[in-house]
Parts: structure tokens; sequence; C-alpha cells
């Protein structure tokens, strides 16, 4: 059997195998995570990356390889969670522009985009580290353009390469010194194998393993697991403290002012800390780097636009507990019995002090997030563990979450329901709809019938001049929002306030909820509390101060 070109229906197949491989062995690449400090689970971050990746595929219609490589990588980069993460994204971003444009790809065609995502995984990390992920990808794409030249077969290139990253991957621990004394192989190296053996077996229509049988031996995972690369090194001899990670999504009149350069923003970066990485497309740029002084950095990038998925952890206190973890004893009779976990518990995300006080009143673990600064899945899993609960309900409150939600209940071990809320409104009904007595089926029922009893509203400001749905919007102008569609825009805060509520009342509405932002007063608030009364004389108006960014005004009618 052989295969003389490549289609991106073939390739699309190949990625969703490769991710779906991957995180069928993410457990087992977790455990191999060792270099170079604590610093996240390396099979997870992987797992979280790629799968954002695949997702860009299932979405995409083109049969274009050129076209299915493109998301793939807009998605790795979208995903993107620690190294590992990241230059797995940068070494398809590079593959995605040596295919840029084309239909199908020849064999040669085929090593060069791997080789072309070499280079750019390379430029991406400003001190590259050999015997890790970017040499198992640099000597496995070697492999494959010196193969290419003898061999126009596809399916015997991916079968090459495979068989040298496999070879190379055995070969890291004479290249870090901590591999060998722990007795593993790179974990990042171990990650990009399976995503190629899932590759490869499309290509061979065989089935995978659910663990790859290629994984290192029991030996070396018990090494991994209870002998870590961290036991050998000292909490003080960490030197930059704080693992931080974000990204900038470009604006306009920033970057008129402050042209980003890559190499230069990198650069600059690299005087503050190691670890660095710094990648960016068009829209975006991601940023992952240790140092002393998180604050500072994002302070640095926000010159070119506003910051999201930010994530800053102290490597210190990580170290710490895994020292105390390979020190633990059987516990004594004396000791205390880990917390039972309960039956239920409730993971909200919200913005602003004010609301984020009104979820924990009624019970809820809040992430912080809302429109601006959407929670990782990563962040979303960790809320699931600390909620220490049986059963979870999620509530987003935003539609840009709801997604992040659904990954992150797919990744833990408890029972885990969506309630897939858009607003913060939604969220409230839905939250005081849950009853404890009831069982999960009955609060799922509950609470999804809640959210539509609820009418939402937000008054925020225009960024730009538009049009839409026959609504003119200038710059600057204030916004009134109903159910996600613009219904009023005008230059007075109050003005558009007063319309918004005015559209979304009826004879039937009792209850109206006035959450006020940081941009807003009490006194507004009252006002518009005063117009409801005398507008509608049947309704009761209530006001809270949410303490929220962004939005001037959140609006609940029942």
């Amino acid at each position: 059997m052989s295969l003389k070109v490549l289609d991106g229906k073939k390739f699309a197949k190949m990625v969703l195998e490769g991710a779906s491989n991957l995180s069928r062995n993410a457990a087992m690449v977790d455990a191999l995570n060792v270099f170079p400090v604590p610093d996240g689970d390396t099979g997870t971050n992987m797992n979280l990356t790629i799968t954002s990746g695949a997702k860009e595929v299932q979405k995409n219609t083109s049969s274009q390889i050129g076209a299915v490589a493109n998301a793939f990588a807009k998605g790795l980069l979208m995903g993107a969670r620690g190294n590992s993460g990241v230059i797995l994204s940068q070494l398809f971003r590079g593959f995605s522009k040596a295919v840029e444009g084309k239909e199908s790809i020849t064999a040669a065609e085929f090593a060069n985009a791997f080789d072309k995502g070499v280079e750019t995984a390379y430029k991406a990390v400003m001190k590259p580290v050999e015997g890790t992920i970017l040499t198992v990808a640099k000597d496995a794409a070697k492999k494959a353009v010196k193969e290419a030249k003898k061999s126009d077969d596809v399916l015997y290139i991916m079968k090459e390469l495979v068989k040298e990253s496999k070879a190379s991957l055995k070969r890291t621990p004479d290249l870090l010194p901590v591999l060998k004394e722990v007795g593993v192989v790179d974990s990042g190296g171990q990650g990009l194998v399976t995503v190629y053996e899932g590759f490869l077996a499309v290509l061979e229509g065989k089935e995978l393993p659910k663990v790859s049988a290629n994984a290192p031996s029991m030996g070396e995972l018990v090494n991994a697991e209870h002998h870590k690369a961290q036991v050998h090194m000292k909490t003080e001899d960490i030197h930059f403290g704080y693992c931080t990670e974000f990204m900038v999504k470009f604006e306009e009149n920033k970057i008129k002012t402050n042209p980003f350069d890559e190499i230069s923003f990198r650069n600059e970066l690299s005087q503050h800390g190691d670890s660095l990485l710094v990648v960016a497309d068009d829209d975006v740029v991601k940023v992952h780097i240790h140092t002393e002084q998180p604050g500072n950095m994002l302070t640095l990038a926000h010159r070119y636009g506003s910051l999201i998925n930010i994530k800053i952890e102290n490597m210190r206190e990580q170290h710490s507990a895994i020292l105390e973890s390979e020190n633990e004893v059987i516990p004594s009779y004396s000791q205390a019995p880990a917390e039972k976990k309960k039956e239920y518990g409730i993971v909200t995300v919200a913005m602003g002090d004010g609301i984020e006080e009104m979820f924990s009143s009624m019970g809820a673990s809040v992430i912080q997030g809302g429109q601006t600064m959407n929670p990782s899945t990563e962040d979303i899993v960790r809320a699931i563990s600390e909620v220490n609960a049986e059963k979870i309900f999620i509530l987003p409150n935003n539609s840009n979450i709801i997604m992040a939600s659904e990954q992150a209940a797919s990744v833990v071990d408890e029972e885990v329901v969506i309630i897939r809320t858009k607003t913060v409104p939604q969220g409230i009904a839905s939250i005081l709809a849950f009853n404890p007595s009831a069982d999960m089926k009955e609060n799922e029922k509950k609470m999804n019938e809640a959210i539509s009893s609820v009418k939402s509203g937000q008054v925020t400001y225009a960024v730009r001049d538009t049009s839409i749905d026959g609504v003119e919007i200038a710059k600057g102008d204030f916004m009134g929002i109903s159910e996600g569609k613009i219904i009023t825009s005008k230059a007075d805060k109050q003005e558009v306030t007063k319309e918004l509520l005015a559209k979304m009342m009826d004879e039937d509405s009792e209850i109206v909820t006035i959450i006020y932002g940081e941009d807003s007063s009490e006194d507004e608030a009252q006002e518009l509390a005063d117009f409801i009364e005398e507008k509608f004389p049947d309704a009761e108006a209530e006001i809270h101060n949410g303490k929220q960014p962004i939005y001037s005004f959140i609006l609940s009618v029942e």
C-alpha cells in the first residue's frame, strides 16, 4: 500500500487521531513531566492544546490541506498551554505556512512541511534546549526530508518519521542529565511521538491501542511518579519563581503607537526571566516566561493590546508541595482524614467583586472571568477539583466560556453537568433554582428551565463605528443589549439604559434587578429604579453594586 498525494480530508483524520491518541496517553505523558521545573503537567497541557486545534479542524469545511492545516494551527495557538503546548503549536504553525494554499501535497512537500515546522518552533524559543520535544521534532523531520529524496510515498515517509521520532526520544536522556538521573525520557517528546503515531495509524488504516505499545516501561513510569526530578533540586535554587503565561489580543490604536515586532519583544522579555516563549500571528501574541516580576511582564505586553488568558503560578510553592508529597508517610490514626467530598458543587464564572460576592453567598465557587477574560479549560478543571464534590454544575455565564466548560467536563472524573448560562442574570436564576435535595437530572431540568424565565440586558460602550440590525452605532456611544442583540445606541448612558429597560419590560414583568458597574454610581442606579417605579408600577426594582468592568449596567427582568 502506498500514498502518492495527501489531501485535506485525510490530513484532517490524521489530526483527529493524533489528538485522540495523545488524549488516551496524556496520563502517561504527565508521569514523565520532569523538566525543567514545576510547571504544570506536560500531557495535560499538550492534550488541551491539541484538542483546541482538533476542534478547529472539525469545524473546517474545506478539503484543501492548506485550509485544514491553517485551522489546526490557529486552534493550537489559541489553546496552547505550557512550554510543550506552545512548541507543539509552533511546529504546526510552520507546517501550515509550508502548505498554505495547496489542495494536496506530495511526499516531498509533506516532509518539507515538518522541517519548516521545526524551523518555526526553534525561532519561537529564546533558548532552545536539546533533549526535549524540539530535538525529537528536529530529528524526525530531518529523517523525513532525507527519505523523501528516495521515495515519493507519503505513507513511507510517515513511517520513517515515526521510527526516527521514537529513536530520538530514546536518546533524550543522553542530552539532558536530569532525564538520565531520573531514568525517563522527555515528556514533551513522548507527547509528540503519540501524535505522530496517531497520524501514521490513519495512513495505515490501523486502530491504536488505548495506551501506546511503545510507551515507557512500567519501571520508567514508577520513577517518574515517585522520584520526580524536582526532588533533585532545592526550592531556593529556583531563580525565577513565577510561571507567567498570557496572551495579548492586538488593538489597532495601540499597535499604531507601539508597532509590534516579535523578535524585539522576545529580546525585551528575555532580560526579565527564562523559559521564555513568544509566538504571534496576525491577531494575538502568546507569552510564556518564568520571572520574578509577572506584573511587569503584563505591563510590557499591555502596550500592544488587551490581555487575555492570564495564568500566574508560584513555582516555589509548587516545588515545596512536591517535596512534601515525596516525603509523605502513611498517616497515623491521630491525623485528620482527608476531607470527604460533598454531594453537590456549583462552579460559576463572574467578573466584578460585587457579582462574585452574590454568587458566593448563594453557595457557588467562583472563577474570575467573563467577556474580556475567558477562563481556560485548565482554570475550570482546577475549580472543579477545588470544589471537592462528586456532582458538579458549571454555570459559564458567557457563550464564549461554554466550550471551555465542556472540555473541562470531559477530562475530569467527577460527574459534571454544564448549564448553558450565557449571562449573569441567567446564572443567578439558575443557581436559585438549584435544590440540594433533588437528584442530578431534576436539578438540571429545573436550572435550565430557570434560564428561560429571565430576560437579560447589558449596557456597555462601542469600540468602533458600525451598523448592526438597523442600529447605527458610533464609537464611544453606549449600547443597550438584550439577549445578545444590540437594540439601541446613544451617547447618553442613562437614556440608553431606560430605553433598553422599556423594551425588556412587559405586563408580566414583576422583578427588575439592576447591577451597576465600575463606571456607574448608586445614584444612577437609583434613577433607573425610580424610572421603573414610575413607568411600571407593578414591578419591583432591586439594586446591587456588581463592581464589574466593561458593563455599566447588567439588567435582569423576571
